[in-house]
């Protein structure tokens, strides 16, 4: 008897114990499901929109159960060696955030997944292409575009009406024109652009806005040209006629942006996104200030700065690191991450959203910039060439144009000794 009531309590337990651990098992379906980690790179994006990406992060890992994304972000002065060094070592991340200042890593030979052989037309197709063929090396694509940003014009309307300016130039060749009238008619200056090694990218991307190519196929110098020649005569004489404050030998962006503030420039170069500073800033200039469209050459070609991301060829997650990307840049995100940061997406359909199109009666002046900026986007591109040490480039030619400024050198030997050091490096 007492062997049938063990035999009896024995099943019943066992039943029990099933029962139980088929209701745990329905309650926490993937407890035993292996977790695998995405490695995502970013720069200087913290701690500013720290919230933002764990927000993004915790929403992909709940959509993707067995997916984990550990995200490093990089100050902007490491990012590139780092990368370097990881492609050195053959220890890069799943994902890496890209730039176009540093585009010359995609050229990396078996570096970057063929993001071809995963993606379908219709995914690519969302992107806009001429954003989408700033990732690709001779012909195939290793980089999916994020985010970018344009600059415009913003001018002091004040100043403008003083030196009776009727409308804001939209060219190089205007813009001497408005640079002479308002240096006459106000003794201010017109605009504020650097020529020190340390600071902007405006001056070298007038080179291709102007229709010059800085180095050709083979790495080396192709801006030793008549045309060429013609952009430092531009810049040159600018300066030598006192059109130019003598700070742009010296200064960054910044000393152009404090200038502008000041009421001592009529123009400054610069994102949307400075309007508000300004307003801010410098109350009195900002409610004469207006946005136009960015500066061009006789290619009326207008320069983008874009960030992208791309995916080692050694990941062992591509499905899942591709899937995190492709959530990162969908419409949602973002148009999420456009609205809190100021700057541009990189999908059709984010950009035909009306927050990029619409400017009402009363819009304010920063959105204006804004739809300005976006309207830019369709035929923008880099103008600067994916060469490893594009710094050294524009120091080289910085550094060459203000021999010409001071009166150092003449026109042509500045350009000659130009592409002579950038040859020899």
């Amino acid at each position: 008897m007492f062997v049938i009531v063990k035999w009896k309590r024995f099943r019943l337990f066992t039943i029990v114990g099933i029962i139980l651990t088929l209701f745990i098992g329905c309650s926490f379906p993937h407890s035993n499901l292996k977790i695998r980690e995405i490695e995502f790179w970013t720069i200087q994006l913290q701690p500013q929109f720290t919230n933002y990406f764990n927000q993004l992060i915790t929403d992909f890992e709940a959509d993707n159960p067995g997916l984990s994304v550990r995200w490093v972000d990089l100050p902007w002065s490491e990012m590139e060696s780092n990368i370097e060094s990881a492609i050195l070592k053959e220890t890069l991340p799943d994902i890496v955030n890209l730039n176009s200042n540093f585009a010359h890593l995609l050229t990396q030979p078996n570096t970057w997944l063929n993001l071809d052989t995963i993606l379908s037309d219709s995914v690519r197709n969302e992107y806009l292409p001429n954003l989408w063929q700033t990732s690709q090396i001779n012909g195939k694509s290793f980089g999916i575009p994020w985010y970018c940003t344009t600059n415009i014009t913003i001018y002091n309307s004040k100043l403008f009406k003083e030196a009776e300016v009727e409308e804001p130039p939209t060219n190089y060749t205007q813009l001497a024109k408005v640079a002479r009238q308002i240096k006459e008619r106000t003794d201010k200056y017109a605009f504020f652009v650097s020529f020190s090694p340390q600071g902007g990218n405006e001056v070298l991307e007038s080179f291709g806005k102007m229709g010059v190519e800085l180095i050709d196929v083979d790495g080396k110098a192709a801006f030793n040209t008549s045309v060429g020649e013609a952009v430092f005569q531009y810049w040159v004489d600018l300066y030598r006629e006192g059109l130019l404050p003598k700070e742009v030998l010296t200064e960054g962006i910044q000393g152009g942006e404090n200038l502008y503030q000041a009421g001592e420039t009529a123009m400054v170069f610069s994102g949307p996104e400075f309007i508000e500073a300004i307003s801010e800033n410098t109350p009195e200039i900002g409610k004469v200030s207006f946005p136009t469209s960015q500066i061009t050459g006789k290619t009326d070609k207008k320069g983008i700065v874009l960030m992208n991301f791309a995916i080692s060829r050694n990941t062992e997650l591509p499905d899942g690191a591709l899937k995190f990307v492709l959530f990162i840049t969908n419409y949602h995100n973002q148009m999420a991450f456009a609205q809190e940061t100021n700057v541009l997406p990189s999908t059709i359909k984010a950009l035909e959203n009306s927050y990029f199109q619409n400017i009402s009666s009363d819009a304010s002046t920063q959105d204006r910039g804004r739809v300005i900026s976006a309207s830019q986007i369709f035929a923008a591109e880099v103008l600067l060439p994916p060469i490893k040490n594009l710094d050294k480039l524009k120091q080289v030619i910085y550094q060459n144009l203000q021999g010409a400024m001071l009166e150092e050198k003449t026109i042509e030997q500045a350009i000659a000794d130009a592409a002579s050091e950038w040859n020899k490096l």
